[in-house]
């Protein structure tokens, strides 16, 4: 069964003026449901998490300042959010997805987290609408709970997973991957373990083709026994901040050879849904929507 974290706290704790391109969260499951492709059962709302298992992650003192509100003003800007208590719970709420999406993807093979991708939240900073890095909690809770022992991020959002890259930056266990605009947010990149910058206005052969080299390498050779998909759709033509230039189709095409990929190594995949920017609501949740019907098209 294909199981999608989502909740409506996912949009309507958020700024009006930031409404429009997350009206997707909401939409998205909309859109799906009106297909038949889901059902409600297909939808799971998460719960709340425990502080030890955000404590993982990320700083305690960071963590209180966002519990409390008393992040200073100038971090605040720097996430790009005015700090309330809603938005606080929105992140804990989004983080909890993941890991449950984790449990359901290991027993369908793959599971969804309508919202997610907040990677650029580091170990102690928020940026880029970003408070909780949600993979990375869900990562660093697998490890400590020894679900897993190898874990391979796949980062293909446009902009680079630098808080993700950070988190792990002294961690063996899990492998971050991340193919981004080089010229694009965020304009102090981290180191992930692999990164592979992108000019601007690639297209989809150039695109695919490094995709396809590295990938099966990758898998090869770390042997991750779950993976963490962050399947950004801001890497359009259309989106307005991405700077690339790929169409729905090649967005198609990376989607099923990740999940290909994972199914011919029988690796579980959780899926985060990143960004997407384009002026018309309707491309960013057609494109968003590809990604589901793929997954629903390889597994079930």
């Amino acid at each position: 069964m294909l199981k999608i974290a989502y909740d409506p706290i996912y949009i309507h704790p958020l700024p009006t003026g930031h409404r429009f391109p997350m009206l997707k969260y909401e939409l998205i499951p909309e859109q799906l449901l009106h297909e038949g492709l889901i059902k409600a059962e297909n939808l799971f709302s998460p719960g709340l998490l425990d502080e030890g298992i955000i404590l993982l992650t990320h700083d305690k003192s960071y963590w209180e300042q966002l519990r409390d509100l008393t992040l200073p003003a100038k971090e605040q800007r720097r996430i790009g959010f005015p700090l309330s208590a809603t938005l606080v719970e929105r992140e804990v709420r989004i983080a909890k997805g993941t890991i449950d999406g984790y449990h359901f993807a290991f027993e369908y093979g793959v599971a969804f987290n309508v919202a997610g991708g907040t990677h650029h939240a580091g170990t102690d900073w928020g940026e880029g609408f970003c408070l909780l890095n949600d993979q990375a909690i869900a990562a660093n809770y697998l490890l400590n709970k020894g679900l897993a022992s190898s874990i391979l991020i796949i980062d293909l959002d446009v902009h680079q997973g630098n808080g993700t890259a950070e988190v792990f930056k002294n961690n063996p266990q899990v492998f971050t991957f991340s193919m981004h605009g080089a010229n694009n947010f965020p304009f102090r990149k981290e180191i992930s373990d692999l990164d592979i910058p992108l000019p601007d206005g690639i297209t989809d052969e150039a695109y695919l083709e490094l995709l396809y080299n590295a990938l099966p390498q990758l898998i090869k050779q770390q042997q991750p026994d779950f993976i963490f998909y962050l399947a950004g759709v801001d890497v359009l033509k259309s989106d307005k901040l991405g700077k690339l230039a790929l169409s729905k189709d090649a967005c198609i095409t990376r989607d099923r050879f990740v999940f290909e990929l994972a199914i011919k190594n029988h690796i579980p995949v959780q899926v985060s849904m990143g960004g997407g920017y384009s002026p018309d609501i309707k491309d960013i949740v057609e494109a968003h929507c590809n990604t589901y019907r793929v997954a629903n098209e390889l597994y079930f």
